[in-house]
């Protein structure tokens, strides 16, 4: 005999085999059923095993049996076994509940293949084990409805034949939407509650947990296309990419599947979050693979239709160790484990299952013509001796829909006898005798709360969407098999209150100290915004810096949020500042260094003028025209202090001052120029004396240039103000960080008609003084005055493309620098000359220095004509 605790080992490495042929041969020698005595008999189909053949293929290292064939155990399903013989028993016990009627059971193994599985399901019906269709021998028990599952594949091949019949069938499986068609399977009810917020859950856990880069692995069915359609649409609704998706193969009751050909795609994806979905058939073939692999630094998300007792290996670590599962809400079922622990072959001595397993796991001496145990086992043994890696204590979902299941056919048996059914009697005892299609309307009608206080209802347009318990399958060290509740997923709370996790709690895959990430990008921080990349997920995509004043202070954002106008972006471009409110003032070095120059020129043009003053008898100044020099100096003076209107924080009033006064007193500068350099050309062009030069000369014509040049620029100054005033204006652009309050010119135009202005009366005042640039130059400014108005017109018209090329305070000391370079060039070239004569040569300031030089230098000039021209003025 093979088996004993020592070789138990062959189940650490391949799925539930049995190891002795001699025991396991009873299960299909035999044709493994159970009954169970009742007035009322409910059927189920179980796969708890199934046959192979030792030829095919596998995918694991496995013991090779002397026979052709091996037996593989499904545990898991076996516990639904003892879960409806709990239930019945519990029923059977409870006076309250078909007081006069017993339940009894009938179970039958689910054979590899449809054909087989309808055989079966004709020897149930037939009565005499034999399939004859159409046949029913007669038996104690009257059959009421059938259990199938848990694979919707098994519910299907026996719901298509129950539905001839319309006989109540009862599927324990997950919930499919293929089998609520009323058309096709009119008679068929399914416990399990709705799944149609998984796909919500699991998309609410990835935005928890910030994962937006994650791999799929589904099922390859109609149901698996459905969640993949569902699942892809809710995904990409709120911003999760799926890195790559792959069928998983569906071979329903047997782990002999394909060998593991994505296991290249899964250890070289990027993706850390593994999403899987199917049942404990189609997910045998890929799991074990990834135990063997030892991914173990992925997260795995489950659905919770799979059973990890059914995989195991030698190593200390687990693959699967951290795996999140998404397992349907339900309450412990009181005195259930216990129930399962005094199971064994003494109590239940016609389940052959029971007695192959005592002779595999605890050593029992097995007879094999009756496919008993006989004896020498081990002491007190039970099921719950047994690792949790091959049986689980714990009530699986099937279990606890079979359970539900149970008792819904109770409570519409209940019904139907309460509603005075009328029944059949046969022989002496009354025993209920009714036809199976009866009970339909009593079953739509279930609603009734369990002994664990969960509502159970069988028509689906009524059933409720399906609650989810988090789990947390901690396996390390390895045979540690614990699922830990972790949290909840609740869809029909408020929203943002429909996810509920502990974090703390949950233990990630080995190697892993914290919550691991899985982003196909790391996050764009604040100051940053994603650009996407060509050709890929929108979750892949590079972080560029916010352009210039624009902000982001969220991670991932789209585009930049560019700061009001009142505002600037910070160095980090995450946060808007306000701007600092600035102007020329007279505290900036600008600002100091031009009211210094304005006053200083302006001291220094009064000292000039102070000169003139004194010596105003003199021939210098009476031959230069001593009073428009007076007027110039003083228009100069004041020149010199318009600067300070541009200087501080401006005002309407000094914006509308600064302009109109700087042309003003320009104006009159100029105008005054022109009129020296007329009188100039006056004075020297006209030699013969005459009525026309005695009257110009007399009648002063040349100081009326002044009023008049003055009267026409009032004039325009007048239709400006009129048309469009200066005002204050708020330059937020030109300074980073900084709002510069400086004065709008108004209309443009306006001042570039000023500018104009002054400029013909410069060109003009040139041109006179060109035109007697040859006159003797004894006291003679024409040169000087020529000289004057070509520098003042260089600084006008390089202002210009200056002026354009500046913004903000620059602007304004351009500007400023402007009138004080013109005005310099008056005063320094006009005035500077005559200066030094009257202060530093005042033997040349004399009438005799006139005559003398005049006569030397200029023997053709008649120098009474020039001394003439300094008496008169």
């Amino acid at each position: 005999m093979l088996c004993s605790w020592i070789f138990t080992s062959c189940f650490l490495q391949i799925p539930i085999l049995v190891c002795s042929y001699r025991s396991s041969e009873c299960l299909v020698r035999m044709n493994y059923h159970l009954t169970g005595e009742g007035n009322v008999v409910i059927v189920g189909f179980f796969p708890v095993f199934a046959v192979y053949p030792l030829n095919k293929t596998t995918d694991w290292i496995m013991t090779k049996f002397n026979r052709d064939i091996m037996i593989e155990f499904k545990l898991r399903n076996y516990q639904c076994i003892l879960a409806m013989m709990f239930a019945i028993e519990e029923i059977n016990k409870n006076p309250y509940l078909l007081p006069n009627t017993s339940l009894g059971f009938e179970v039958h193994n689910v054979p590899n293949g449809q054909r087989a599985t309808l055989a079966t399901l004709f020897g149930s019906l037939s009565g005499n084990g034999y399939g004859i269709p159409n046949y029913r021998c007669v038996r104690e028990g009257m059959s009421a409805a059938v259990l199938t599952g848990p694979s919707w594949a098994i519910s299907e091949y026996i719901g298509t034949l129950l539905d001839l019949y319309k006989f109540p069938q009862l599927s324990f499986g997950p919930f499919d939407a293929t089998l609520s068609e009323q058309r096709r399977f009119s008679s068929l009810y399914q416990v399990a509650p709705k799944d149609t917020s998984l796909t919500l859950g699991i998309v609410s856990l990835m935005l928890h947990f910030h994962w937006n880069w994650v791999g799929l692995f589904i099922i390859d069915d109609h149901k698996g296309a459905q969640i993949l359609s569902d699942l892809r649409s809710e995904l990409e609704k709120n911003g999760v990419c799926i890195a790559f998706v792959e069928m998983i193969l569906a071979i329903r009751g047997s782990f002999l599947s394909t060998s593991w050909k994505n296991q290249v795609k899964i250890l070289e994806s990027s993706a850390n979050v593994i999403i899987i979905y199917g049942d404990t058939d189609s997910l045998l073939s890929l799991i074990s693979n990834i135990k063997q692999k030892l991914v173990t630094w992925k997260v795995w998300v489950l659905n919770s239709h799979w059973d990890h007792s059914t995989f195991d290996n030698y190593f200390l670590l687990d693959a699967l160790h951290g795996t999140l599962i998404f397992s349907h809400h339900k309450e412990e079922i009181i005195n259930f484990t216990d129930f399962v622990q005094t199971a064994n072959p003494y109590k239940y001595p016609q389940d052959i299952y029971l007695h192959v397993l005592w002779h595999s796991f605890f050593n029992c001496s097995f007879l094999r013509k009756d496919c008993k145990i006989v004896g020498n086992c081990l002491p007190n043994a039970s099921l719950g001796f047994l690792p949790g890696n091959i049986f689980d204590m714990a009530m699986s979902e099937e279990s606890y829909n079979v359970y539900n299941a149970i008792y819904s056919v109770a409570h519409s048996l209940h019904e139907m006898t309460l509603n005075q059914v009328h029944f059949k009697t046969r022989g002496k005892e009354k025993k209920m005798v009714f036809f199976p299609w009866q009970l339909h309307p009593f079953l739509k009608n279930t609603k009734l709360i369990n002994h664990a206080g969960d509502q159970v209802v069988l028509d689906n347009k009524r059933k409720s969407h399906a609650e989810y318990d988090i789990l947390n399958f901690w396996n390390f060290p390895k045979g540690l098999e614990i699922n830990a509740k972790v949290g909840t997923f609740s869809p029909n709370a408020p929203e943002g209150q429909k996810l509920s996790l502990s974090s703390h709690m949950i233990q990630w895959a080995t190697g892993l100290t914290e919550t691991p990430q899985s982003v196909c990008s790391e996050s764009c921080h604040p100051g940053f915004m994603k650009t996407h990349r060509e050709g890929e997920a929108v979750c892949c995509f590079d972080c560029k810096q916010c352009p210039e004043n624009e902000i982001s202070n969220e991670t991932d954002v789209d585009q930049c949020v560019k700061c009001p106008e009142t505002h600037y972006a910070n160095n980090e471009k995450n946060h808007c500042q306000h701007k600092t409110v600035t102007f020329l003032a007279y505290e900036d070095p600008f600002g100091k260094i031009f009211s210094i120059m304005s006053l200083g020129f302006s001291s220094l043009t009064a000292v000039v003028l102070g000169v003139f003053l004194k010596h105003r008898d003199t021939p210098i100044v009476k031959a230069n025209n001593r009073h428009l020099s007076y007027i110039l100096l003083i228009t100069l003076i004041l020149c010199f202090l318009c600067p300070l209107l541009y200087i501080g924080h401006p005002s309407t009033v000094t914006c509308i001052l600064q302009q109109n006064i700087f042309g003003l007193l320009f104006t009159v500068a100029l105008s005054t120029v022109m009129a020296k350099t007329f009188t100039v050309l006056i004075a020297f062009k006209i030699t013969t004396p005459g009525k026309m030069r005695r009257w110009l000369l007399i009648a002063k014509a040349p100081h009326f240039i002044i009023p008049i040049c003055t009267l026409l620029q009032v004039v325009l100054s007048g239709i400006c103000l009129a048309i469009s005033p200066p005002f204050i204006n708020k330059d937020a652009h030109s300074e980073h960080g900084h709002i510069i309050i400086i004065c709008n010119k108004g209309s443009a135009i306006a001042f570039y008609c000023i500018l104009g202005y002054l400029g013909t009366l410069a060109i003009g005042s040139y041109l006179m003084a060109f035109l007697s640039r040859n006159l003797p130059d004894t006291f003679n400014e024409a040169k000087f005055l020529a000289f004057s108005m070509l520098v003042f017109c260089s600084v006008w018209v390089s202002f210009l493309p200056v002026y354009h090329s500046t913004k903000g305070k620059v602007m304004v000391a351009m500007e400023i620098l402007s009138i004080l370079a013109s005005s310099t060039s008056i005063l320094g070239i006009i005035f500077v000359p005559k200066c030094y004569i009257i202060l530093l040569k005042p033997e040349r300031n004399s009438l005799h220095h006139i005559r003398c030089t005049t006569y030397a230098r200029r023997t053709n000039f008649k120098p009474s004509s020039h001394i003439s021209y300094i008496k008169e003025y």
